[in-house]
């Protein structure tokens, strides 16, 4: 479980295809102080287990599933990460829940600069578009953020987010332009009322909760 509050900008430093596995290595000297085997870090919103580690940089394996659902499909060595470890039981959730489980990815319509801030839109792909609102969270690349405008036009769904300084400046996000493909992670509150609505809510429930307390009639 993260918070989507990038800890590290890191870097791809070798990338080792093997089946159909790929191990990554990343340095990132920040995330991997007190790592330990097993343990879990975001690398741009995709969960990865830590398989080996030194006192810079860290090595996990990204199977077919994740290549297929996320933009490692493409990773190479000299590609900047946003790094962040699992949460602590007892932090301050500064971001919101992100799970690491991306669901697709999106690209970057356009890019507009303001005096300190910038906005991003990106496209929505039509099976998310119902799993976002506006000024809703979400994660991109990793990145806890706010939906601040959104819209459905005859050619596709979209979404903007409002970047401010800090976060052009420590995460991979202040380097986006038109055409980028990044991470996507809906809210997994989204989800649940979403598969909740799919079903037929009083069926699906167990008879032991469909009953009244007490088992009353």
């Amino acid at each position: 479980m993260f918070t989507g509050i990038i800890e590290e900008l890191g870097e791809v430093i070798r990338v080792e295809p093997n089946a159909d596995v790929v191990r990554l290595t990343v340095r990132g000297p920040k995330v991997v102080e007190g790592v330990r085997h097993g343990d879990s870090i975001a690398v741009s919103g995709v969960c990865l287990t830590v398989v080996d580690a030194d006192a810079s940089s860290f090595s996990a394996d990204v199977m077919a599933q994740t290549l297929r659902m996320s933009t490692l499909d493409t990773v190479s060595t000299g590609r900047p990460v946003n790094l962040e470890r699992a949460a602590l039981v007892g932090d301050r959730l500064g971001g919101h829940i992100v799970q690491g489980h991306v669901d697709g990815t999106a690209d970057v319509l356009e890019v507009r600069p303001g005096d300190e801030w910038r906005v991003i839109r990106f496209s929505l792909p039509d099976a998310l578009a119902s799993l976002v609102v506006d000024k809703g969270s979400i994660s991109v690349d990793g990145v806890s953020l706010t939906v601040s405008a959104l819209g459905d036009e005859a050619d596709g769904s979209w979404f903007e987010v409002s970047l401010i300084p800090e976060t052009l400046a420590a995460t991979t996000l202040g380097r986006l332009e038109p055409g980028d493909r990044v991470n996507l992670e809906t809210d997994v509150l989204a989800r649940h009322v979403q598969r909740m609505l799919r079903l037929d809510a009083h069926r699906s429930l167990p008879s032991s909760l469909a009953e009244p307390v007490g088992g009353a009639r």
